[in-house]
């Protein structure tokens, strides 16, 4: 990934007994933080999550993208693939990547926000939970709210959940997951997009959506210029707040 952040940092972030590994990247002026949850089977080197990192570090906001698994557990994982769904470990990892990076001076002071992927996004809603004076915001991307089971309804963080419209049966579980949460929550559908957001422009709105999500909620509103089909396309208004009940679907990204 090539950074746009002023400063970027190899982080190990001690959880307990054991040190996981991240990047943390900070641009000039940062208005908030979102924190990475990858999902399974992946890592803080997931190429979708790096640029949308990077679209993200574009409006301001710093990231952190970290490994929820060590080395040694990775090695297991991949030949058992038992960690990856151990949901309450992984929040677990969340929660103390958090407590970390409140602690420490370049972020302190930022709103913290979760971006959730697969797994992880079940994970990051755990650890909102968990730390709901820290936690500003969650989006989920293509994620299993649904696996964060009786722990959505103490979700206090304002929720948005990001499906592609050909993923079928992550739309089912994202509604029933959508019901059940307790605060503020928005389900949106990226028409033509499929769970990996493998089309053109997709990954692109998807992060448009959550800078407009951790935006509003750290007091701010979003603004961007980002690339699409190699041509510049300026900030259009971004959409108003949702119902509860309500499922947004927005135009399709390959067609912009």
């Amino acid at each position: 990934m090539i950074s746009t952040a002023a400063h970027s940092l190899e982080a190990q972030i001690p959880v307990g007994e054991i040190v996981l590994q991240g990047i943390l990247q900070i641009p000039h002026a940062a208005q908030g933080l979102a924190v990475f949850a990858h999902g399974s089977g992946s890592s803080r080197h997931s190429a979708r999550n790096q640029h949308v990192a990077q679209l993200l570090q574009q409006d301001g906001l710093a990231t952190l993208l970290f490994d929820l698994l060590t080395v040694e557990e990775e090695e297991i994982d991949l030949r058992t693939r038992h960690l990856r769904f151990n949901i309450e470990l992984l929040a677990n990892r969340m929660t103390g990547a958090t407590d970390w990076l409140v602690q420490q001076p370049e972020t302190h002071s930022l709103p913290v926000g979760y971006f959730g992927a697969s797994t992880g996004a079940a994970a990051a809603l755990i650890s909102a939970a968990a730390r709901p004076d820290v936690v500003r915001a969650v989006v989920s991307r293509g994620g299993r709210p649904d696996l964060a089971g009786d722990i959505l309804s103490f979700v206090s963080a304002p929720t948005l959940l990001i499906v592609g419209g050909k993923d079928t049966p992550v739309i089912t579980m994202n509604q029933a997951a959508l019901a059940r949460l307790g605060t503020a929550k928005k389900l949106t559908i990226i028409p033509g997009a499929t769970h990996l957001f493998e089309e053109p422009g997709a990954l692109e709105e998807v992060a448009r959506l959550a800078s407009d999500w951790f935006m509003r909620r750290s007091g701010h509103k979003a603004l961007r210029s980002i690339a699409i089909a190699g041509q510049t396309e300026n900030t259009r208004p971004t959409h108003s707040l949702a119902s509860p009940s309500a499922v947004e679907r927005p135009r399709s990204p390959m067609h912009r």
